[in-house]
């Protein structure tokens, strides 16, 4: 039984445009639901929410189960942390507050068995179907997708070194913690913020590196498409049940007036 292919690694090649989700609230039955949209991937986050390694299995299960592409945000760049990752299944990463390309590649050595990098080796776990994929180990590496997310100023002054990074697969910009780096803290929509974005995305670019990025606003959803983002996140699943909540009270209260 060979390694599962990895359909968000190749779409990335292909230069497809992806847009997703993140994933907050840890449930299955949540994800379940939201796969059967139209969604290209959903993010399982493990940095900003209580989700540990059996979570994120059942997550991983639900979504091998609608064929939409997994991808899981370790809490931090960590040669442990990444390894039990990868054991669960995981094939997409994104590693968040990668500054330096010294950190960007230390992310990468985590992912790859010896002498490539330092992955603790297992040849039963989830990831190599418990033993029945046999030669895992030495392929294991060709579907692995990481991103490193950059997140600060520091990060933006290193992009070209991390994009160029072998095994870095993409770069995703993170504009929530960017902007509390830049000094506007909570305001992503700030002109400093956007220009800096703006600017990323320019370089990345002239690069041809692949790019990510992340917003609840549609219409900057809609331009960041527009302008060839290749991995676009577009909501969380908490997003879409407080809209759905408003929109359900707004309609209510419309009815109220009108009586």
């Amino acid at each position: 039984m060979p390694v599962a292919a990895n359909s968000f690694k190749r779409r990335l090649q292909q230069g497809s445009t992806q847009r997703g989700l993140l994933s907050s609230l840890n449930s299955p039955a949540v994800i379940d639901m939201l796969a059967g949209w139209d969604f290209d991937w959903i993010l399982v986050d493990t940095e900003h929410t209580p989700t540990e390694i059996a979570d994120v299995i059942a997550q991983l299960q639900v979504l091998d189960a609608h064929g939409v592409s997994a991808i899981v945000r370790p809490a931090w760049s960590d040669m442990v942390l990444i390894k039990r990752l990868l054991d669960a299944g995981a094939q997409t990463l994104l590693i968040p507050e990668i500054d330096t390309p010294q950190e960007a590649a230390a992310a990468v050595s985590f992912t790859r068995y010896p002498p490539a990098g330092v992955r603790g080796v297992s040849g039963t776990s989830r990831a190599a179907r418990y033993g029945q994929t046999t030669d895992y180990l030495k392929t294991a590496g060709n579907e692995i997708c990481i991103l490193a997310q950059i997140e600060t100023a520091t990060g933006l002054a290193n992009l070209e070194a991390i994009a160029q990074v072998p095994g870095v697969d993409a770069v995703f910009i993170g504009p929530a913690d960017l902007a509390a780096s830049l000094g506007h803290l909570g305001d992503m929509s700030h002109p400093i913020v956007q220009e800096a974005v703006d600017d990323a995305f320019r370089r990345l670019r002239a690069l041809g590196k692949p790019s990510g990025y992340f917003t609840l606003n549609e219409q900057e959803a809609r331009q960041r498409i527009a302008e060839g983002v290749d991995v676009v996140g577009v909501a969380t699943d908490t997003s879409i049940i407080n809209r759905g909540a408003a929109l359900t009270l707004e309609g209510l209260r419309t009815v109220d007036d009108d009586e």
